[in-house]
C-alpha cells in the first residue's frame, strides 16, 4: 500500500458523491451528489466550490462543446446549458421507470458514450448498460446490479465495466471507429479476495485502469491483463471514482460518500463525502467530446 500525501480538494461531503469530470474548457472539476440532486462545480484555480440543485437525480457529466454539456440522469440523457443550466431532453432511457437512476459512464474515444442505470434499492440484476452515439442508444449488457467502472482504451479498442455487487472487473473488445463491443465479456479481475468494491475507473495514457475501491479506503491501480501494479491509502472508506485532471491530466481526484452510515459511523470516516487530491504524477487522459 503506498502512502501517497491526499489532501481534500472540497469538504463540502456528499451522501452519494460520484461522477467527477474535468473540464479542460475552463479548467473546473464537475461531480454529483446523486440522491440529492445536486451537481457540483470547483475552479482549480482557486475559489469556492459551487453547488447547482438540479430537478432530478443525475449521475455524470460528459462535455459536448463551448455551450453545452451533456447530463446522465434517472430520465435519460439531457443537454445542460453551461451558461443558464436549463435542462433538454436528447434522449429519453428508461423514464418510465421510477424505481431506477442513472449511475455510472464514460466517453468512448470516438465520441460514443457508455452510460448505465441501477435500481435505486440495489435490487439484484436490475441494471442496464447502454451506448449512445449520433443520436441513437442501444442496450449492451443487462442483468448487472451496480454497474460501473466504464472506461476505455486509449485506442478504443477494449472497454471495461464491472458490477460492485459482484465485485468483478471485465473487458471486452471494441470497434474503436463506434465503441460498440464485438465480443463477450471477459473476466479480468475478481475482487472478492480483497477489501470493499470495485466502484468507478479510468485508464490512463499507457492503458492502466485506476480503480475505486468502495468500502476498501484505496485507489488501485491494473494492468489490462488484471495485475495489480500499486494500491493508493485514502482518507475516506467509501471512495467511489477517481479522475484526471489538468490541461495535461496529470493529477488525480476522487470522489467519496457517506451513503449508509449511522452517526457512529460518520464519526470514524471523518473526512467521508468529501473530494480528494492525490499528490502523484500519473500520465493520464482527457475524456473526448460526446458526438451527438
Amino acid at each position: 500500500m503506498s502512502e501517497i500525501e491526499v489532501s481534500v480538494l472540497s469538504d463540502i461531503a456528499c451522501r452519494l458523491g460520484e461522477g467527477p469530470t474535468y473540464d479542460a474548457r475552463i479548467d473546473t472539476l464537475f461531480w454529483f451528489n446523486i440522491v440529492e440532486c445536486k451537481l457540483l462545480e470547483h475552479p482549480l484555480s482557486g475559489g469556492e466550490t459551487r453547488v447547482h440543485e438540479l430537478p432530478l437525480m443525475a449521475s455524470a457529466l460528459a462535455d459536448i462543446d463551448e455551450e453545452r454539456q451533456l447530463l446522465v440522469t434517472e430520465t435519460g440523457l439531457q443537454i445542460r446549458d453551461r451558461a443558464t443550466g436549463r435542462l433538454t431532453m436528447l434522449a429519453e432511457v428508461e423514464a418510465d421507470r421510477p424505481d431506477t437512476r442513472s449511475n455510472d459512464a464514460r466517453p468512448h474515444p470516438c465520441g460514443a458514450l457508455w452510460f448505465s442505470t441501477m435500481s435505486k434499492t440495489s435490487e439484484e440484476r436490475a441494471g442496464t448498460i447502454y451506448w449512445f452515439f449520433k443520436g441513437e442508444v442501444r442496450r449492451l449488457f443487462s442483468h448487472i446490479t451496480v454497474p460501473n467502472s466504464i472506461c476505455f482504451s486509449p485506442d478504443g479498442a477494449i472497454g471495461y465495466f464491472a458490477d460492485t455487487r459482484e465485485n468483478r472487473l471485465y473487458r471486452v473488445a471494441c470497434d474503436p471507429e463506434t465503441g460498440l463491443p464485438v465480443d463477450e465479456p471477459v473476466l479480468t479481475v475478481d475482487g472478492n479476495q480483497m477489501p470493499g468494491g470495485i466502484d468507478g475507473s479510468v485508464t490512463d495514457a499507457q492503458g492502466t485502469i485506476w480503480n475505486a475501491r468502495w468500502g476498501g479506503a484505496r485507489i488501485d491501480a491494473w494492468s489490462p491483463r488484471g495485475e495489480l501494479i500499486r494500491s493508493i491509502r485514502m482518507p475516506a472508506r467509501q471512495i467511489s471514482c477517481p479522475a484526471f485532471i489538468g490541461r495535461d491530466a496529470r493529477r488525480l481526484v476522487a470522489t467519496s460518500a457517506f451513503s449508509g452510515m449511522d452517526e457512529e459511523a460518520r464519526k470514524a470516516d471523518p473526512h467521508a463525502g468529501k473530494t480528494f487530491l492525490i499528490d502523484l504524477e500519473v500520465e493520464g487522459r482527457l475524456d473526448p467530446p460526446v458526438l451527438l
